[in-house]
Parts: C-alpha cells; sequence; structure tokens
C-alpha cells in the first residue's frame, strides 16, 4: 500500500474524463479501505448525464479532541486529446534524463498527487490524528455538483477540518519550488447588443450593433482594475469571444455579442465587478450577464504555510515560494470550511499530450504529505486560530 508509483498507476489505468465515476472510485476505494478509512461514496446533481458526479468522503478518526486534516483533490481528467506516443489511460513507464518518468493522463493533474496523499496516509499512525479525503470527479467540468456537494456532505456530519492540503500541480521548476496560499476569483460575462437589421444601403432605417459593442469593448479594454497587492497580481480583464454570425455581406445585423473573462485579487468581488462592467454596457446599449467562477482568497501567511515550507525543505532542499498566481481551483470552495492551501507535482505537462510526472518526484511528495500530515497532528502552534 506504500508503493506510491504503483499507486498511480491504478488509478491512471481507470479513465476518468470529467465527469469521472465508477472504476476510478473504485479503484481508490479499494486503497484507503484497508488503511482503516471510512468511505462515503455519493452521486450529487440530477442523476444523469452529465448532471450526475461522484464525490468521495473517506474519513479516518483520531483520538477525540485531535486535529483533522484534510486531503483534498479530484480524480477527473481532461480529455486526453489527440498525438500521445503511448495509450493516456495505460500508464507507462519510460526512461529520462533525470531517472524514469512515469506516463499517462492524470500523472500530474492529479492522480499522482492522490497517490501520494494515499501512500502519506499508510506512513501516518491512525492515532495520530484525524485524515479524511475530500475527492471529487467534477474538477475539470462545471464544478457545480464536486466540491461543493462534498463540503455540504461534510457539515452534515458535523466533521469539518482543521485544515486542508490540496494537490494540485503547483510546482513550475521543480517539486516544491511553490505552494498556493490562495487563488484570484474569476467571472465570465456575456455582453450583447441589440440593433435592427436591414439593407447596408439604407443604413437610417437600421441600427448597427456592431460599433456600440466595439466601443463597449474599447471602454472595458482601458480599464485599469487595480495594481494588485502585496500577494496578489494586478486584475486583468481581457475579451475572449466577439460573435456576430451574419452570414450575408449587405446586410446590417440585428445583433452582435461578445465574451469577457475578469480574473481578480481580493481588492474586488465578482458582483462588484459585474456590476461595473454592467454599467458600462448600459452606456453603449447592451446588456452584460455574468457568471461568477470563484471568489479571491488568501490563507494568509503563518503557521500552516510554514509547516508546509519545512516538509518541503527537509525533503528537497527548496525553499518554497507563496503564490496566487494561476487559475482557479476547488480550493476556492474549501476555503470556505477552513484555511487551505495547495501542494503538488510540477505542472508543465498538465492537460497536455504525453502527460508525465518523475518517478521520483511521486516518492518525495509522498514523504512531503507524510511530513505535514505528522506535523499537524503534533503541537505546532495555534494554526487555526
Amino acid at each position: 500500500m506504500t508503493d506510491v508509483v504503483e499507486l498511480a498507476e491504478r488509478l491512471i489505468a481507470c479513465p476518468s474524463v470529467t465527469p469521472a465515476s465508477g472504476p476510478v472510485f473504485d479503484a481508490l476505494e479499494a486503497m484507503l479501505a484497508p488503511l482503516g478509512f471510512e468511505v462515503d461514496r455519493f452521486i450529487a446533481g440530477a442523476g444523469d448525464g452529465d448532471d450526475a458526479v461522484e464525490n468521495l468522503l473517506a474519513i479516518r478518526r483520531g483520538p477525540a479532541g485531535s486535529r483533522h486534516l484534510a486531503f483534498a483533490g479530484h480524480l477527473d481528467v481532461v480529455p486526453p486529446g489527440e498525438g500521445w506516443a503511448s495509450a493516456p489511460f495505460a500508464p507507462e513507464r519510460r526512461p529520462g534524463p533525470g531517472g524514469e518518468v512515469l506516463y499517462g493522463r492524470g500523472a500530474v493533474d492529479m492522480k499522482g498527487a492522490i497517490a501520494a496523499m494515499v501512500a502519506a496516509a499508510a506512513e501516518v499512525p491512525a492515532a495520530a490524528g484525524t485524515l479524511s479525503f475530500v475527492i471529487t470527479g467534477d474538477e475539470e467540468g462545471p464544478a457545480v455538483h464536486g466540491t461543493r456537494a462534498l463540503i455540504e456532505r461534510i457539515r452534515a456530519r458535523g466533521e469539518v477540518p482543521d485544515l486542508c492540503l490540496v494537490g494540485e500541480p503547483t510546482s513550475v521548476h521543480r517539486l516544491g519550488d511553490t505552494i498556493k496560499i490562495g487563488r484570484r476569483g474569476s467571472v465570465n460575462i456575456f455582453l450583447e447588443v441589440a440593433g435592427t437589421q436591414g439593407h447596408v444601403a439604407y443604413p437610417h432605417l437600421a441600427d448597427n450593433p456592431i460599433p456600440k459593442l466595439v466601443a463597449m469593448l474599447a471602454e472595458l479594454d482601458a480599464l485599469v482594475l487595480d495594481e494588485g497587492t502585496e500577494w496578489f497580481q494586478p486584475s486583468n480583464l481581457e475579451a475572449t469571444d466577439i460573435t456576430v454570425g451574419n452570414p450575408a455581406h449587405n446586410v446590417i445585423p440585428a445583433r452582435a455579442s461578445a465574451r469577457i473573462s475578469i480574473r481578480f485579487n481580493a481588492l474586488h468581488t465578482g458582483a462588484e465587478l459585474a456590476k461595473r462592467v454592467d454599467a458600462i454596457a448600459r452606456r453603449h446599449g447592451g446588456s452584460a450577464q455574468a457568471i461568477v467562477s470563484g471568489e479571491a482568497f488568501l490563507t494568509p501567511p503563518g503557521d500552516f504555510s510554514a509547516l508546509i515550507a519545512d516538509a518541503i525543505a527537509a525533503e528537497t532542499g527548496i525553499i518554497a515560494e507563496l503564490s496566487t498566481t494561476g487559475g482557479t481551483s476547488d480550493a476556492r470552495f474549501l476555503k470556505h470550511l477552513c484555511p487551505v492551501i495547495e501542494c503538488g507535482l510540477v505542472n508543465a505537462t498538465m492537460h497536455k499530450c504525453d502527460e508525465a510526472v518523475a518517478v521520483e518526484d511521486l516518492a518525495v511528495l509522498a514523504r512531503i504529505y507524510t511530513r505535514v500530515a505528522n506535523a499537524v497532528f503534533k503541537d505546532v502552534g495555534e494554526m487555526v486560530a
């Protein structure tokens, strides 16, 4: 149960394009049950098609009053795509310049990290404290019935963890060089301008929505949302789509639409930014509909981040950088439960063809997670104050 590479191979061998269900959860349950975990698997959502999401909550309880550390992550993966040198769901070890490398979809994001968590759990005494796994099958998808449903389940059971470690691939160049203590928020806003269709030779009888949309986008593009903060880079607004869909060269279209995406720091909220964009859209005769994917959050540097950094330094000699860069993750939901930090493998090949992880990195990450768990269960300060 402690061979982290074999554990990773067992998970990779289960095709689990989002939303994941069935065999990959069977494999994880088979790993956790012999270690003393009580495994709760449940389906959230409508129960049919892509709306059905499988989740897993596994708990191994320690002595009454002991700390509770949650390992969190996801078993779903993005579609493999074309151009792999080997079958994406047939894990394969190959020699690499720095040692053996394991290939397969999910090797980095993030079945490898979950395997490291299982290997760590096998090394941590059950009597040391309460350890849990919070695992979803829908992080790469809509993320509506995944971790949010797990959070509801955890609260309903009254087993909220004190601290949570998410295994997202946070490392950039070398294992352990970066850990995430927060993430920027994300909001997608759909813009539309309605006009009046007409002949291009008679513009006075029509109302062209395109100039209005272009002016709207120009004003939005000129916005400087902020200059960043101590822990966050400046917020950025990007146009991601413009659509008119007019097949005729001699017709003024009836409507034009666009989409923008804003990644924002803790100086803003999704609702505030949506309101600001809506006001600009209205000034140009348009409308705006916003979908907030997540709010910015920060787990302030302190005992928890220091404990993880110490574990990394002990195993690798690297001084980890504390960062809030990158995209969103399910940490944006888990932060409502307790302090959360992300620490995982090198992310260079995630979502790419020939996704791969160094075999040695899997072993080292398992040892890092073991150190973290053992330190959490010791008297290391008021980390949850």
